[in-house]
């Protein structure tokens, strides 16, 4: 057993009390690292993925519990988990051994201490260095994770800091005790495209230079194909297949990883690819069957995988574990009958030559006050030059990433804020300088499905009554069994079942809570939804259900869609044309297809490039488009073209002025001197 592997878990197990009984999140889970390998943990929320490594470093607070188990840490004989959780031994392996970067960098970071002071402190404690020596490898450390200016940004706080520096800080702190181990654990799902490809070969580079073995803990199959060389895949408490990253994509075992696989949008598939997602939900760890946790969403079910108790990991090739009760044939009968299966084919949108939305030379500007007289002292340019249209029936996308000014766009279309010039042309009419009076009746035909489906949805109302609020507001319906009607109808209509009105949002799941999102912006029977990021806070296989449903009312209803994100994958399956968007300009609009096979801009391409496809050897034979630096703040906002300072092409023209849309042929239009 010793000297074998730098980190070994055995069968570990972790239960949580609730209501009085012992409730097994993690259910008996092995799995090894060695020194200087990369290994991804993958799986919906809920699958005990981030339980597993709160285990193995003994962070589990009450009432959790670890029931059984064992660690061993560099190829010693002795059961870390023997020792106490602030034992002397627990410490030196956490922080010195073991490190682990959180998915937010705010709540890590204390905001009243500089990051200078908390990464010294952390290198005294486990390095024991001086205070000079400390200094001087904090310093070294911040530049290794490229923080520009690191003498004078030593002395910064961490609100000073964009979100994608905030989380450079953070691997900075955690590789500074010189650990043997880091674990990510989903330490890039809240930052842009751009900045987590940046972040994610910064760790890996990083890691292969000081030896470093890193666990890559995520959702996200882009991300493990690009940079895992192991996967284990966990649902439900448990490990469900383990193998390298290669055959995990080429050839599947088990069901659950067959379905993730078909339930994601990739980059590089056909426009007209269906996604199937698992239907149903993970099931509750209090209530888990004693049979195979999967059974009720499995297509490849049999009535013996019910009659026998839950199945163990077998090996079936060397290196490669499934914990499947089915045989090799069995499966390989079971692939053939879904194969022939009629797949439900997506509804077309008819996408008419008529405009829905006009959008001419939006600005919006924000003032700057400073002192105590509130005096204005400058402006944030948050959008300029905004021009595009939108016809009835057709999906435009919106991509780029944080403060490029998507949403503030958004919010002059609704007219949430008013726009300092320019013209919003809705049906025919200018809207831009409507009051609230003339704006009533147009109120309700925008509506928005907005990012997160737990806060813009309120705890005390329920489904029902937030479905059903702009019904009376508009005065839509007449009498209480028109109301009654409608809202039954609407719920219906995105996959509720209306006998769930009564209940409040904290009892709904994620994505039933962006069905009732949806429902609401529907209830006022809009021409136009404004969908803003309205699945990236949604586990892989719900995005495919609230996805498909997006597309199918848009097909029965008419719809036109502003379409949001900053999944390229996800924008460009949903999408007929795409408009990109950086530092407050668009810079690029072209349709869905000639986007991606002819990207003309260069921050498109920066951009294309650093989304992760879900295939090892796609990802190995793709361009790679470096981008440099990090977003300007809009209040430093560059002269001449707002991406000079970051592109390879940049001329002294690119300086001084800034480029027009223009277009190049068959609607393709571009803002670059290029062309």
């Amino acid at each position: 057993m010793s000297g074998k592997h730098l980190l070994e878990i055995k069968n570990i197990q972790t239960c949580f009390k609730t209501d009085g009984k012992m409730v097994r999140a993690v259910d008996g889970v092995s799995m090894y690292l060695d020194r200087g390998e990369i290994i991804g943990i993958v799986g919906e929320s809920g699958s005990g993925k981030s339980v597993t490594m709160m285990s193995t470093l003994q962070l589990i607070s009450s009432p959790g519990k670890i029931t059984g188990g064992e660690v061993y840490l560099d190829g010693n004989d002795k059961n870390m988990l023997e020792y106490g959780p602030q034992s002397e031994e627990m410490r030196q392996m956490r922080g010195g051994k073991i490190s682990m970067i959180f998915q937010e960098p705010m709540t890590s970071l204390n905001p009243v201490l500089t990051i200078g002071y908390q990464i010294q402190e952390n290198i005294m404690l486990h390095l024991k260095l001086s205070k000079e020596e400390a200094k001087e490898r904090t310093i070294k450390m911040l530049k290794m994770v490229n923080i520009p200016d690191a003498e004078q940004r030593y002395h910064y706080y961490p609100q000073q800091f964009s979100g994608g520096m905030r989380q450079r800080i953070m691997i900075a702190m955690a590789l500074s005790s010189e650990p043997d181990i880091l674990v990510a654990d989903e330490a890039t799902t809240a930052l842009d495209v751009t900045t987590q490809a940046q972040l994610l070969e910064m760790i890996r580079d990083i890691a292969k230079k000081t030896n470093t073995a890193v666990i890559i803990v995520t959702h996200n199959l882009g991300i493990v194909a690009r940079f895992a060389e192991r996967i284990y895949v966990m649902y439900s408490g448990s490990v469900v297949e383990t193998t390298n990253t290669n055959e995990l994509f080429a050839d599947s075992e088990h069901p659950y990883t067959r379905a993730l696989l078909r339930a994601i949008p990739r980059l590089d598939d056909p426009k007209d690819r269906i996604l199937i997602p698992i239907e149903g939900l993970p099931p509750n760890p209090a209530t888990r069957p004693d049979y195979c946790p999967f059974y009720d969403r499995c297509e490849y079910r049999m009535d013996k995988c019910k009659q026998c108790k839950k199945p163990a990991l077998k090996e079936l090739s060397p290196g490669h574990f499934s914990a499947c009760l089915l045989t090799e044939e069995e499966k390989a009968a079971k692939a053939k009958e879904i194969a022939a299966k009629k797949i439900k084919e997506a509804p077309q949108a008819v996408v008419s030559e008529e405009s829905c939305l006009d959008v001419r030379n939006v600005r919006k500007y924000f003032p700057v006050y400073k002192g105590i007289m509130r005096k204005k002292v400058g402006e944030v340019k948050a959008i300029e030059e905004i021009t595009f249209q939108a016809r009835k029936g057709e999906t435009l996308g919106i991509v780029g990433e944080s403060g490029c000014g998507k949403t503030t766009l958004a919010r002059c279309i609704m007219r949430v804020y008013q726009p300092e010039e320019g013209e919003i042309i809705f049906n025919g009419t200018d809207i831009a300088t409507f009051n609230d009076k003339q704006l009533k009746p147009y109120r309700p035909k925008i509506s928005m499905i907005f990012q997160d489906p737990f806060s813009s949805l309120d705890p005390r109302q329920t489904a029902e009554s937030v479905v059903g609020e702009s019904l009376k507001l508009h005065h839509l319906v007449k009498t209480k069994e028109e109301y009654d009607a409608r809202v039954d109808e609407l719920f219906r209509i995105v996959g509720l079942d209306p006998a769930l009105k009564n209940r409040v949002p904290h009892e709904f799941s994620g994505g039933q809570r962006q069905r009732i999102g949806i429902a609401r912006a529907l209830s006022s029977n809009p021409d136009m939804i404004i969908c803003d990021e309205p699945i990236s806070a949604l586990d892989v296989s719900i995005q495919a259900q609230v996805i498909n449903l997006l597309e199918e009312l848009q097909a029965k209803l008419g719809l036109t869609y502003l379409f949001i994100a900053h999944d390229l994958a996800v924008v460009k399956h949903i999408s007929d044309r795409i408009l990109v968007m950086y530092l407050g300009r668009v810079v690029e609009i072209a349709e869905c297809d000639e986007l991606y096979e002819n990207t003309l801009h260069p921050y498109t391409k920066a951009l294309l490039a650093a989304v992760p496809v879900a295939d090892p050897v796609v990802e190995a034979s793709r361009d790679r488009v470096p981008i440099r630096g990090e977003v300007p703040s809009l209040t430093k906002r560059p002269s001449g073209c707002p991406f000079h300072d970051r592109c390879d092409h940049a001329t002294e023209r690119c300086k001084r002025e800034v480029p027009q849309l223009k277009d190049v042929g068959g609607g393709h239009q571009v803002a670059c001197f290029l062309y």
